[in-house]
């Protein structure tokens, strides 16, 4: 295999990770968040609302829901590329660091 093929498949299993990372997130999400408001609507419906209670009851889905949406503009979208172009130059400055070590030996 020459190294171009090698660096397309390192860059395809990595793609796939991270696209596995982020179903991985997303179904954490969607359980934690179902349990919580499963226990907290059957706890809420013995008790007035307040507003307090109410920004307590959203918190965890709204805020981490924030977290899974920078999450799936990482993984997803191609222009927000300062991350991956980052990988990329780092991947080839790396590369270049070990063929330079295996040619000075």
């Amino acid at each position: 295999m020459d190294n171009q093929h090698k660096l397309k498949l390192a860059k395809a299993k990595k793609k796939i990770k991270d696209i596995k990372g982020f179903h991985t997130h997303l179904a954490a999400y969607i359980l934690v968040n179902i349990f919580i408001l499963a226990v907290l609507t059957n706890f809420f419906t013995n008790i007035s609302f307040t507003p307090y209670a109410i920004l307590n009851y959203l918190s965890t889905p709204v805020l981490w829901g924030i977290g899974l949406l920078f999450h799936a503009i990482v993984v997803f979208v191609p222009a927000f590329g300062f991350i991956k172009n980052w990988e990329e130059r780092k991947l080839k400055q790396l590369m270049n660091e070990d063929n330079d070590t295996h040619l000075s030996s």
